[in-house]
């Protein structure tokens, strides 16, 4: 994420912007500074006819504004995350929203719980999770298996562990924990990386910034810094040391001695799932503008950095990009894991296909992602089966960090002016098969009809009809929902795995191939990717014609592996470990 160091933009569309950095225009709203020349700038738009998805925002009932300042504080322009969880148990998904406006009175991070209408109520007052700091991103799981998944908020200056007490309530237990990074901490993973039935912690930590070191345009104007002005820091890891029976969660700084710390970088991504199929988790971290890091498992607490000659170290050009969103999933049909990392608007994205078990060959070019309608700075993202044909579809949304760079309109109304010129339309990619994809963003302009500044975006089923839904939040803007609402989706089944017996309770890291059709399908169950958010902890598989399943296959965290029977499609399954049929080694 380069910030500019090209002159300012003077105006779009004939609209003068506030050069440089400084105050905000109270109350301006760049969408409505735009209604005369660009009247459909709006809230929602209704779903239109073949649309894959309807805009729900304002008849959620969520009512979050990203707060940021203008001032060319770096920390500023990179969050802030979003987390689908269901912190009651109740069966529905609830929203937390990442603030980052800790200069604006009465910002703070705000918990939605979903009625049983569809709608969501603000619960923040009094729950502890009504955080006024510098909010990055935020991760959901249990971490002392009680059942109720507690929070992790990354921070400029900190990282703090939310448990869930229940009732609506969460509370701090970070330095109880043995948590503690003042960095500029951004992404955050679980991960189960020795195997022993426990949640750990990867935290990736973004610059080492000096905010008293100001820089400029060429034109000498105030404008936000570069990451190469700084110093990368190490990517942290903490193994989890909570008893087996539960209890306080207790966590011991494994950075230095598991190899992380030997190989710092600037980190705005994380994947960590298993890169080589040996049945241990790794993790692989997206660096803006350095090189990407894959720390692979060596099985005995150790790491060792790989991602050059697994081909995830540069993009197709063989050269460093603003590494920044991240997607891992088989985009290809052939069983392995594929990976997505978005770029700046000038640079192509990297889609990494897994060419043979453990190494990757950035094919963005033959997987026609070169083939858009727009070009955009690229951050969150999710590869997913909206349509349900069997192969997953890519989603990102976008906003840009150079001034100099003309920003998309129409601006969706609610967006800050100043953050306003920063604004692009998301964009929507079908999976066509064998990891072909076309740009699908003009079949659904609700979803990329109007601009933002696009940060976080997770994804869930938020109505419980088997179909993905999109959660999103950016700078200076309203949080934003999207319903799938895609006609003639194909048959599909969602497998919501757990582990019970151990203190993984959402089995993350497990991956699932479904039979069906006389097809397999594979997914890893990893809600921490995409860019500072968290996913519903499950997985979604998209079936085509097939109405039945024939088998699943599970292979746990622990390496372990089970089947389990076939049946209809077109339903959530729940798969519990120990209650399938056992596959040998």
């Amino acid at each position: 994420m380069k910030a500019s160091l090209i002159t300012g933009l003077v105006g779009v569309l004939g609209l003068a912007w506030v050069a440089g950095c400084g105050k905000p225009e109270p109350g301006a709203s760049t969408a409505a500074a735009l209604s005369k020349t660009n009247p459909g700038a709006h809230h929602e738009t209704t779903a239109a006819a073949g649309a894959w998805f309807e805009d729900i925002t304002d008849r959620s009932g969520v009512k979050f504004v990203h707060a940021t300042g203008t001032n060319c504080f770096m920390p500023d322009q990179v969050g802030s995350g979003v987390v689908l969880f269901d912190f009651d148990r109740d069966g529905r998904l609830d929203l937390y929203c990442v603030q980052n406006g800790i200069d604006t009175p009465g910002a703070h991070s705000q918990l939605f719980h979903q009625e049983a209408d569809g709608t969501f109520h603000d619960v923040s007052k009094g729950s502890g999770t009504d955080l006024a700091s510098r909010g990055m991103g935020a991760i959901a799981g249990d971490v002392n298996n009680d059942g109720f998944p507690d929070l992790v908020v990354t921070e400029y200056g900190a990282v703090r562990l939310l448990l869930n007490a229940g009732q609506g309530h969460f509370r701090e237990v970070s330095r109880e924990a043995g948590i503690d990074d003042p960095r500029w901490a951004a992404p955050a993973s679980f991960i189960d990386f020795d195997r022993d039935g426990r949640l750990d912690l990867v935290v990736g930590n973004y610059v080492d910034y000096d905010p008293t070191q100001k820089c400029q345009d060429v034109q000498g104007r105030p404008d936000f810094c570069s990451p190469q002005a700084f110093a990368g820091t190490a990517t942290r890891l903490w193994r989890n040391i909570t008893p087996p029976g539960g209890g306080a969660p207790k966590f011991a700084d494994v950075t230095a001695s598991s190899g992380l710390a030997s190989s710092p970088g600037d980190a705005l991504g994380l994947v960590c799932a298993d890169f080589d199929g040996d049945g241990w988790p790794d993790i692989f971290v997206s660096d803006d503008g350095r090189p990407n890091r894959l720390f692979m498992n060596r099985h005995d607490g150790t790491f060792r950095e790989e991602a050059a000659v697994r081909g995830v170290a540069f993009n197709a050009m063989g050269r460093t990009a603003a590494n920044m969103g991240t997607a891992f999933a088989d985009g290809d049909g052939d069983g392995m894991g594929d990976l997505f990392v978005t770029h700046l608007a000038e640079e192509f994205h990297s889609y990494f296909r897994q060419d043979q078990r453990g190494i990757f060959l950035d094919s963005v070019a033959q997987a026609g992602l070169q083939q858009s309608g727009w070009r955009g700075t690229g951050f969150g993202t999710v590869l997913v089966d909206f349509d349900a044909d069997g192969a997953p579809d890519l989603a990102q949304v976008n906003g840009l960090v150079r001034r100099a760079t003309p920003g998309q309109t129409p601006v969706r109304a609610g967006v800050n002016a100043w953050w306003g010129r920063y604004a692009q339309r998301p964009q929507v990619f079908r999976n066509t098969g064998r990891g072909h994809f076309q740009d699908f963003s003009e079949v659904s302009p609700s979803f990329s009809g109007t601009a933002f500044v696009g940060r976080s975006l997770a994804v869930g089923d938020l109505d419980g009809d088997g179909a993905p839904d999109l959660v999103a939040g950016g700078l200076g803007g309203p949080a934003l929902l999207w319903r799938n609402r895609i006609a003639g989706r194909g048959h599909w089944v969602t497998l919501q795995l757990t582990e019970p017996r151990f203190g993984n309770r959402e089995a993350i890291g497990a991956e699932a191939v479904v039979t069906a059709g006389g097809k397999r399908r594979w997914a890893v169950l990893q809600p921490a990717t995409s860019y500072l958010s968290s996913h519903e902890p499950v997985l979604h598989f998209g079936l085509g014609a097939a109405t039945a399943l024939d088998s699943v296959e599970v292979q746990w965290a622990d390496g372990s592996k089970e089947t389990f029977p076939g049946g209809p499609a077109d339903r959530r399954l729940v798969l519990r470990h120990g209650e399938g049929r056992k596959v040998a080694p």
